[in-house]
This record gives C-alpha cells, sequence and structure tokens, in this order.
C-alpha cells in the first residue's frame, strides 16, 4: 500500500501529527510526502500533490487544507482535523485514541469511499481546476456592488445586484454560502446552489438547482469587472463582459470514511439550524416514550 501525507506547513499541531502518523505507519506501507510537507520526514521521498499517486492521500489540518489537496489530487483523501472547524474531517486530533485507530483502520483496509459532488468552471473560456466548495464571483472594488447577468443553460434569467455570487455543491453549503444565508443540503444529493452575497434586494433569496444544469454569471457594468475564487483559495480576473460558466464536474471528491455521517460530524460546529442540547449529548426529551 502506498500513503500520500500532506500536512497543514504552518500549524503546529498538524507537523507533529504526521510526524506521528510516520512513526505509526512504520514499514507497514510505503510513504511519500508531499512538497509542502517535505520537513516532517526529510528521510522520505517527496514530490508535488499533483505527482503523488498513492492508493490514499492523508491530509492534516483544517478544512483549507483538505480543499487545497482535493484541487490537485482525485485520490481518496483522508482528512484529519488539526484546525477548527473541520466539516469535511473524519478524525478529529484531539482526541488520541481516534487518530491512532484510523491509522490502524487505514493499513488494515477496514474504511468505505464516499464520493462528493464536484464544479467545474470556465474562467471566460478558459478552464481552471475543480472545486469541492464553490466557486464565487465577486466585485473586484471592494466596498461596492457589482451588476451580474444569470443565464442557466444559455437562457439569460435575470440580473442582480449584489457584492457577488456564490456558486455552491452540496459539500459547499455549509460554508461562505451558508454564512450569507444559503440553505444546508445534504452531501449525498447532487445539486447546484445560487447564492448572492449581500443583495441590494432583501428578498433575494438562494435557489438550488439540479446538477445537469450550466450556470453562466457575467459582469455586465462597464469597467467594473470581477474576481473569480476557487475554493477560497485561486483567484482569477473576470474582465466586464466576460463569462463565468459554472457546472457538475465530471470528476467527484473521494473522501475515506470510516462510518461516521454528515449530520454527527456537524454536531458541535454551530452549524445545525437547531439545538443539540440534550441527554448525553442526544436529542431533546430523549427520555419520553415514543408516540403511539
Amino acid at each position: 500500500m502506498k500513503i500520500g501525507l500532506t500536512a497543514h506547513p504552518r500549524k503546529p499541531a498538524a507537523v507533529e501529527l504526521a510526524r506521528r502518523a510516520v512513526r505509526l505507519i512504520g514499514d507497514r506501507a510505503e510513504v511519500v510526502m508531499s512538497d509542502e510537507s517535505a520537513a516532517v520526514a526529510p528521510e522520505l521521498p517527496h514530490r508535488a500533490l499533483e505527482d503523488l499517486d498513492p492508493d490514499v492521500l492523508i491530509a492534516i489540518g483544517g478544512d483549507g487544507t483538505f480543499l487545497y489537496a482535493l484541487r490537485r489530487s482525485d485520490v481518496p483523501l483522508l482528512p484529519i482535523n488539526a484546525g477548527t472547524v473541520g466539516v469535511l474531517a473524519e478524525v478529529e486530533a484531539n482526541r488520541p485514541n481516534e487518530f491512532e485507530g484510523a491509522i490502524e483502520r487505514l493499513l488494515k483496509g477496514f474504511y468505505f469511499l464516499e464520493e462528493r459532488m464536484k464544479l467545474a468552471a470556465l474562467v471566460d473560456a478558459k478552464p481552471v481546476p475543480d472545486a469541492t466548495n464553490d466557486f464565487v464571483l465577486h466585485s473586484a472594488q471592494v466596498g461596492k456592488m457589482g451588476l451580474f447577468e444569470i443565464a442557466f443553460d444559455g437562457h439569460v434569467a435575470g440580473q442582480i445586484r449584489a457584492d457577488g455570487l456564490i456558486v455552491a455543491t452540496p459539500t459547499g453549503s455549509t460554508a461562505y454560502s451558508l454564512s450569507s444565508l444559503g440553505p444546508i443540503v445534504d452531501p449525498g444529493l447532487d445539486a447546484i446552489v445560487l447564492t448572492s452575497i449581500a443583495p441590494f434586494r432583501v428578498e433575494a433569496r438562494a435557489l438550488v438547482v439540479e446538477p445537469l444544469r450550466t450556470i453562466r454569471l457575467r459582469p455586465i457594468e462597464a469597467g467594473r469587472g470581477a474576481l473569480v475564487i476557487g475554493d477560497g483559495q485561486d483567484e482569477y480576473a473576470l474582465p466586464s463582459d466576460a463569462p463565468l460558466t459554472v457546472y457538475r464536474s465530471p470528476r467527484r471528491a473521494t473522501l475515506v470514511r470510516f462510518g461516521s455521517r454528515f449530520y454527527q460530524r456537524l454536531r458541535g460546529k454551530r452549524i445545525l439550524p437547531w439545538s443539540e442540547d440534550g441527554p448525553e449529548g442526544g436529542a431533546p426529551n430523549a427520555d419520553l416514550p415514543p408516540r403511539s
């Protein structure tokens, strides 16, 4: 078995966990490091993330680390949270037994793979790397709204004046889209979420559209271009009147899972729209008898 390993190089906790993972794996599998994490174990081979080609890639950090890896690699990813929120994480670094158990299960093959939808995009007809969370189209001028045209499958649906627009996957529905009052969408679905950022019309609502739609967004005010941001990381300038075209990618994000479920992973992260209080972390009124 060949295991790739990458960790956030500026998070001491992530670097230390990566070293611990190398020790736990030992000689039971071949380990290759990403270039960003070469200092974790200088004696091991290292390559660019795009060139690792492992059976499984372990990423240690926060959601940004996981998204960075998913933009550069299509291999199954085991996300280990050494950050803050870690919505995508399968393992929490602050639980040592869980961390050690995860490495052991990985080595023994006791895991399953969960696939998530990705988005592909053309920025002014130029393809850019896929996004697991979202593509954001934002006014290029800080503090100023832009005017954006929205089209579905080549047909113009209307215009909106706002700071920008978010095109998100179900995975990304709990990220920037959620902070802009977009809906939470179960990541087991394939769908595209279109959410406006600080729209001029307060009644503007997010849309959830079926995944075969192609969405074209265009800044249409003369002299006011826009920025496209993929997964909160890579920025691309978009001239005025040039389109951002977003559609479901033929590629998928593949995550290593040991049995936890989406709503379990969200518990305690202040994302779910209901109280999580209850006996032993369970549902409120869990001691009540079932209804007849």
